[in-house]
C-alpha cells in the first residue's frame, strides 16, 4: 500500500443507505478511511463494504435513533474515545416523514433530526475535526428550502399544520443552511470551513419504508430522478471541489446560492446552541 493511501478520514452520518452509502463507496474506492454513524446496517451482500469493515478502513458506530439524545450520546462518546481525527464531517443523515411527529425531546422530528442533531454532532466532534487536515464540514441541505414562505422558531419546533416535503422538511433544511451560514465565522477561528450542499434530485426510495413525499412526486422520482450516486458526487464536490476554500455558503447545482430569511440565521444558531448546551450537555432527556 502506498504510504499516502488511507490517510484521509471522513465521518458520514446515514452512511448505510441512499446517498450516504454511495458516498461511502466512492470514498473507499479513492482510498479514504470512512467512519460511519448509522441507525441501520450496511448491505451484507456488498463485498467491497464488508471487506472494508474487516480491514478497519470502514468503522461503524451504531445509534438506535439519531434524534434520541441518550442513544446519540453513547455513539458520539465511543467515536471520541476510539477515533484520532476527522478530515471531513458529512452531516448527511436525514429523511422525510409521512406525517407530523415529534422527537423524545418534544420538537417536530424533521427539525430535531435535520437541524438540531447536525449541530450537536459538529460540536461534539469539533476537536477531532480540528485535529484533521482538511477541517471541513458538509451539511446535506435541499433545494426544497426555496419554497419556504413563512419561517420562525415556533413553526420549526411545533408546526400546527403538516405538508409533505414543502412543510417541516423544507423549513428544517432552510434552518440547517441558516445556522451553517451563521456559524462560519466562529469556526474559522479554528480554521474549520463549513458549507451546506443540495445533493440534487435523487431516487432514494426504499422498499418497505414509508415515504414523506407527496403521492404525485413518487412516480416522478422513479422515472426521472438521478440515482444516489449523483447526490454522492454533489456532496463530494461540495467538500473537495472548486468551492473548497469558501465557508458559510449554500451550494445549489454546484454554485453558491443565496438563501432566504438570512436575517434569522443568528437566531437559529442561538436556538440550536441553547438546545445543545441546556438539553444535550445537561442530559435533560
Amino acid at each position: 500500500m502506498n504510504k499516502n493511501q488511507r490517510e484521509n478520514i471522513a465521518l458520514i452520518t446515514g452512511a448505510s443507505a441512499g446517498i450516504g452509502l454511495e458516498l461511502t463507496r466512492k470514498l473507499l474506492s479513492e482510498d479514504w478511511q470512512v467512519v460511519a454513524l448509522n441507525r441501520s446496517d450496511f448491505p451484507t451482500d456488498d463485498m467491497r463494504i464488508q471487506e472494508a469493515v474487516k480491514s478497519g478502513w470502514l468503522r461503524i458506530y451504531k445509534t438506535a435513533d439519531l434524534a434520541d439524545y441518550a442513544s446519540l450520546r453513547r455513539a458520539l462518546e465511543e467515536i471520541k474515545e476510539k477515533e484520532q481525527r476527522i478530515d471531513i464531517l458529512f452531516n448527511n443523515a436525514g429523511g422525510s416523514f409521512s406525517e407530523l411527529s415529534f422527537s423524545k425531546q418534544g420538537r417536530e422530528k424533521h427539525y430535531e433530526l435535520l437541524t438540531v442533531v447536525p449541530y450537536i454532532i459538529l460540536m461534539e466532534l469539533k476537536e477531532l475535526i480540528i485535529s484533521g487536515r482538511l477541517k471541513t464540514v458538509i451539511n446535506t441541505s435541499s433545494s426544497a428550502l426555496k419554497f419556504t414562505k413563512e419561517f420562525n422558531i415556533e413553526i420549526l419546533e411545533h408546526p400546527q399544520t403538516f405538508r409533505k416535503l414543502l412543510g417541516p422538511y423544507a423549513t428544517s433544511k432552510l434552518a440547517l443552511s441558516l445556522w451553517t451560514h451563521a456559524i462560519a465565522s466562529q469556526l474559522a477561528k479554528d480554521d474549520i470551513k463549513i458549507r451546506s450542499v443540495d445533493p440534487g434530485s435523487n431516487n432514494t426510495l426504499r422498499k418497505g419504508k414509508k415515504s414523506g413525499l407527496p403521492l404525485l412526486v413518487i412516480p416522478l422520482m422513479k422515472l426521472f430522478f438521478s440515482p444516489p450516486t449523483h447526490g454522492a458526487g454533489k456532496l463530494y464536490e461540495g467538500a473537495l471541489g472548486e468551492h473548497h476554500n469558501e465557508t458559510g455558503v449554500f451550494l445549489l447545482k454546484g454554485q453558491v446560492t443565496e438563501i432566504k430569511f438570512k436575517d434569522q440565521a443568528r437566531n437559529i444558531l442561538e436556538r440550536v446552541n441553547m438546545i445543545y448546551e441546556h438539553e444535550f450537555l445537561q442530559r435533560i432527556f
